[in-house]
């Protein structure tokens, strides 16, 4: 489609509205309301254009681009006099109650406010009378609140409720008294409150966080990063002040998560700055514990270069530090640090995404699907971006339908909801218990794992008849699966998503077998499963034995020394299990970045980098590999990458010169040799000498400032700034100036675009990928609709026996996170530790909500903890808090027993 903006042809794509139009051509247009994930309602009026019937029109007519359809062969301009005069006296209607304090606001310097006030020409402020002023709310510990400073463009209360699904934040008064906040003080409640300080285009919603050590954005030394906080592997932007993490960002991937994060994601980056950090490398009983590398390395070579090794991988190190951990101990001796139960739901995922018999299914795939089915996972609180991504799924189907009925683009917001009003799209939420998603869904069910195994098995048996056998399930089940097979019938883009939460190899098996009975040639079917850590698909993808079967092979071995990677044991498998292991280890080597209770066991204590202060690969849910990158410098520190201690500890073991990689991207590609399922992995980044003209990317901004006085105190001549030979990245703002490519865009900016908005610059199209696509390697490869691996062994009902209940894990979304839970501002937010029993369960114990119980499995007898009732929670099982601070490893899915203490 071609239009023509100021006398200049541009070719541009059908459907959008003028704003996106000239934005996706690099012009610049002021807008405050418009945003790309939100769509359109004209409520700032900032982005007038002149718009003319034909070339020969003179006159022409003022309209709102973000309002205004593209049509073929438009002329229009940006540059109109008239269009030019009405956009600066629009901003300066917006700015005259504002408080004009840029040198002390939070937002200062990367505000979009102060980039359109620059880009409209306003620069005088004539308003000489008494502000309007309003009183600031207290919002809980992560989102500071300056109502002053609001020019009313509505993005708050349209992401907050609309986007978000929040009830908590609303708009009041009218005219001129527009207030946005809450009804009353109070901690916002929805788990991403967190991106209102990147949706507000000022600095009414800003990062508390950051402001307790506040920097401005232009001092900030920035790297691309990846969320380790769960499996969905969000893309941030982490930034760093004088040695310290000060506030992780969103790095948009218009394939994984978009323009927002979580507030796990986003608020959860204290733990790099711990008390509780190691720092210093420990050699244990010895009159001086602390120890230099050579001392360190001159211990473990008395046992490594001779004894046999055994080594415990972890589900949050990197691929880096996992594989080099396998080539140090050997591929025979290498094991993966979780129990059982979980490596064998981890491995049934990996053998179901590697098949190809269905997509393996991103969040945008998820967002664009028009029927979703999830089962057994309470996706809210272990992957908070996919139940929002399910949201969004729900929400954009009827828009999509009523944009079909009125006749209207999508994006014309207002309209599109007035129309579609209460109306959704399909989701059906088979779970244990509720979750917020139940309020969206179509058709919501709480039972055990087991019967939700079997209801999902009965809906594949209605997809692709003959190939289960559903003469064991009843009537209500069979109705019920009806129902929603029907539906999933007539889906064009269904998704199906599970997890291993439940521990229930059935829940997925039978989640999968819908997802294969929908995929056929015509019809693409997506598939999701959670796992539980940041890096749980790449570890279970290297095919190494649990936990359990490292444990009985020291017991029947002995004399091992044992090599743990960032791995609290104790939180992983049950207190029993880790003990014996312990026991039988004649030497405990630990590398870990925090103090916990496997730390306490090692003999030689290693300080190992977080994603702050290394480099490092991981793979998520979806199978799709994403590099992190270090970004405060720690020379001179023993601080460093796991894997980089395990080269060291490798060449004492080979007496010989180390040939081995020196760099990440090198190991990559000794990993992709020795594991062929890891092919394609070395494309996740460029290799560690890569340029541009000859130049590296800066990981600070041009406008950074201070560099010699940030050590003035110290000394006054300007330090060599730390030199990373690991990346193509640099540690200074000289550099290469253009747009990186997009795994190495350290920060988003441009001429005129300071704030969070100058991601447009950097994107295909607002919205769109950015320019080079998106970030990651999928690692999972679709192939034709095929049908070769489907599973038919339905389970029994879900028995409810005598004095013995079904354990199973209760994550909450803030609270659940082993190095989250270092971060003060969750800490305030994190429930205390409970367990939770149906009504019925209350009246079996003869107890009531509050009283202390005590669960007892195997003859271990673990802490006593408050009982709470959930209506919703069948009979027979029992949640227990998981994943908080403290947390300890318990057998998930198996049978314990519930006692009453006094």
């Amino acid at each position: 489609m071609t239009i023509h903006i100021d006398n200049k042809t541009y070719t541009v794509k059908a459907g959008k509205n003028l704003l996106e139009a000239c934005l996706a051509q690099g012009l610049d247009l002021p807008y405050f309301c418009w945003h790309p994930a939100m769509g359109s309602v004209g409520a700032c009026r900032q982005c007038a254009v002149k718009v003319y019937k034909d070339e020969t029109d003179t006159k022409g007519r003022l309209v709102m681009s973000c309002m205004e359809k593209v049509t073929d062969g438009l002329y229009l301009s940006i540059d109109d006099k008239i269009a030019k005069a009405f956009r600066e006296q629009v901003i300066e209607w917006l700015m005259t109650n504002h408080p004009h304090d840029c040198p002390v606001c939070d937002e200062g310097g990367a505000c979009h406010l102060q980039d359109m006030t620059v880009m409209t020409g306003h620069d005088y402020r004539r308003y000489k009378y008494k502000k309007r002023t309003y009183t600031n709310q207290y919002l809980g510990p992560l989102i500071n609140h300056e109502m002053n400073r609001c020019i009313q463009c509505y993005r708050c209360v349209r992401y907050y409720r609309d986007y978000a699904g929040g009830g908590d934040l609303n708009v009041f008064a009218a005219h001129n008294h527009i207030y946005f906040g809450r009804e009353k003080d109070g901690v916002l409640q929805s788990p991403f409150s967190g991106n209102l300080s990147e949706v507000c285009p000022t600095g009414v919603f800003t990062d508390k966080t950051l402001k307790e050590h506040y920097t401005r954005k232009w001092d900030l030394t920035m790297a691309p990063s990846v969320c380790h906080h769960c499996s969905v592997g969000c893309n941030t932007i982490a930034a760093e002040r004088y040695g310290e993490l000060r506030c992780v960002l969103n790095r948009y991937n218009g394939d994984v998560n978009g323009y927002f994060l979580c507030d796990r994601g986003r608020f959860g980056y204290e733990f790099v700055n711990s008390e509780n950090r190691i720092k210093q490398a420990l050699i244990r009983n010895r009159t001086n514990e602390a120890a230099k590398e050579d001392e360190v390395m001159a211990h473990l070579q008395q046992f490594i270069s001779t004894g046999k090794l055994i080594g415990v991988g972890s589900p949050r190190a990197s691929m880096e530090s996992n594989f080099a951990l396998m080539q140090l101990v050997g591929k025979e001796n290498f094991y993966q640090g979780v129990s059982e139960d979980e490596a064998y739901v981890n491995r049934l995922v990996v053998e179901m995404l590697s098949s190809g018999c269905v997509h393996s299914a991103s969040l945008k795939d998820i967002e664009q699907a028009d029927a979703v089915v999830v089962i057994g996972e309470d996706i809210w609180n272990t992957a908070p971006m996919l139940a929002l991504a399910v949201r969004q799924a729900v929400v954009k189907t009827a828009a999509a339908e009523a944009s079909k009925s009125v006749q209207a683009p999508v994006w014309l917001d207002s309209a599109i909801k007035e129309f579609a009003q209460d109306e959704k799209g399909f989701l059906a939420t088979l779970t244990i218990t509720t979750s917020p998603l139940d309020d969206l869904a179509t058709h919501s069910w709480h039972a055990a794992p087991d019967e939700l195994a079997r209801l999902a098995f009965a809906i594949a048996a209605y997809l692709q008849p003959g190939k289960i056998d559903n003469t064991d399930i009843n009537e209500e089940l069979l109705s019920r699966a009806k129902t929603i097979a029907d539906v999933l019938k007539k889906a064009k883009n269904p998704v199906v998503v599970t997890g291993t939460s439940c521990y229930n190899d059935n829940v997925i098996k039978s989640a999968f077998d819908i997802a294969v009975a929908l995929n056929t040639s015509e019809r693409k079917t997506a598939f999701s499963c959670v796992m539980r850590d940041c890096n749980s698909m790449g570890l279970a993808m290297m095919e190494a034995p649990s936990f359990n079967v490292a444990n009985e092979a020291v017991k029947k071995n002995g004399h091992a020394a044992a090599v743990i990677l960032e791995n609290d044991l104790y939180r992983n498998v049950t207190f029993g299990v880790a003990n014996d292991f312990f026991n039988a280890c004649d030497h405990i080597v630990v590398l870990d970045s925090l103090h916990n209770t496997t730390t306490q066991k090692a003999h030689v204590l290693l300080p190992a980098a977080t994603f702050a202060d290394g480099d490092g690969t991981l793979v998520n849910n979806e199978g799709r590999a994403q590099r992190f990158f270090q970004v405060i410098p720690n020379a001179g520190s023993q601080v460093q990458e796991s894997w980089r201690w395990l080269r060291k500890m490798q060449s004492l073991k080979s007496h010989a010169v180390n040939n081995h990689a020196a760099f990440p991207d090198e190991l990559l590609h000794e990993l992709e040799t020795a594991l062929p399922q890891f092919k394609g992995v070395t494309e996740v980044s460029p290799q560690h000498d890569f340029t541009i003209h000859g130049e590296r990317i800066p990981r600070e901004p041009h406008r950074y400032s201070g560099r010699t006085a940030m050590l003035a105190n110290k000394n006054v001549s300007e330090p060599k700034p730390f030199s990373d030979e690991d990346s193509p990245l640099s540690f200074t703002m000289e550099g290469y100036r253009g747009v990186p490519p997009p795994m190495m865009t350290p920060f988003f900016w441009s001429p005129g675009w300071n704030s969070v908005q100058s991601v447009n610059k950097y994107q295909d199209e607002p919205g769109g990928a950015l320019r080079g696509d998106d970030s990651g390697v999928q690692l999972f490869k679709d192939k034709q609709a095929d049908n070769g691996l489907f599973f038919n062994d339905v389970p029994g009902s879900f028995v409810i026996a005598k004095d013995r209940w079904l354990l199973l894990p209760k994550y909450d979304t803030l609270g659940s996170g082993e190095l989250s839970s270092y971060s003060l501002a969750l800490q305030a937010l994190s429930p205390d530790p409970f367990i939770c029993v149906s009504p019925g369960g209350l009246h079996v114990l003869g107890v009531q909500e509050g009283d202390p119980l005590q669960i007892t499995d195997a003859g271990i007898v673990y802490d006593v903890l408050p009982v709470k009732v959930d209506k919703d929670l069948c009979d027979g099982v029992v949640l227990i808090s998981a994943g908080l601070r403290g947390s300890i490893g318990m057998n998930w899915g198996s049978r314990v027993k519930l006692e009453i203490r006094n």
